[in-house]
C-alpha cells in the first residue's frame, strides 16, 4: 500500500495566495446520508479520518476519506 502524497509546501516569499485546505467530512454513526453510487444510507461505523462504514439497504460499503461522492442528509 502506498502513502499519499504530502501537499505542497507553501512558500512565503510567493507572489501566490497560500492554498487553502477545505475541511474534511464528519460523519457519526447513526447519520443519513446519499452517495451518488449507492443511493441513500445510514451510517454504521466510524474509523476517524480513514473511511465509513455505510449500510444501504441492499449492501454495506466501506467508503474511503474524502468522501467526494457522499454527503450527510
Amino acid at each position: 500500500m502506498t502513502k499519499p502524497a504530502a501537499p505542497k509546501r507553501y512558500l512565503p516569499t510567493s507572489p501566490f495566495k497560500a492554498p487553502v485546505m477545505p475541511t474534511p467530512k464528519q460523519f457519526a454513526v447513526g447519520d443519513q446520508v446519499t452517495h451518488d453510487m449507492y443511493g441513500l444510507g445510514r451510517v454504521i461505523g466510524v474509523e476517524d479520518g480513514i473511511a465509513v462504514l455505510v449500510d444501504f439497504g441492499s449492501t454495506q460499503q466501506r467508503i474511503l476519506v474524502p468522501y467526494s461522492k457522499m454527503s450527510r442528509l
